[in-house]
């Protein structure tokens, strides 16, 4: 039976999905220091009222951070991120999110460690920039 509340059609089958909610759920049970510092400033609304989900399922991709009612979508890289065959990926990842209308903003883990203040300010500057627009 299909939950439509859980699964939304896109490119991914059903049960990949299924494996991508899976393994979302166990990411968001794990998180790294600097998801935990970013998820307790950015969780219950604190930021100008807006919903962000952490460890969201978006078609074959789990990203960091979301926001559906502004599109955006918060990546937090670590060191694993520096190879060329990472960044390759995220690259083309980046790209099939903001092909979808998505927004990403990158972050490292030492600018959310050592700075979350200027973090959430990019944040919350485009989530107002974002708001006057539409």
């Amino acid at each position: 039976m299909c939950d439509d509340k859980t699964w939304i059609p896109t490119h991914t089958n059903r049960e990949a999905y299924d494996d991508i909610k899976l393994r979302a759920r166990l990411m968001r049970k794990q998180p790294t220091p600097a998801e935990k510092i970013l998820w307790r400033r950015l969780r219950d609304k604190q930021v100008y009222g807006y919903k962000f989900r952490r460890q969201h399922p978006i078609d074959r991709f789990i990203v960091d951070f979301y926001c559906r009612e502004s599109g955006l979508v918060i990546e937090v890289d670590g060191s694993v991120h520096d190879s060329s065959e990472a960044r390759e990926y995220d690259d083309a990842r980046q790209e099939f999110l903001e092909h979808r209308g998505l927004t990403v903003l990158r972050f490292s883990n030492a600018q959310v460690l050592n700075d979350v203040n200027s973090v959430l300010h990019t944040v919350s500057t485009f989530l107002t920039d974002s708001k006057d627009v539409n």
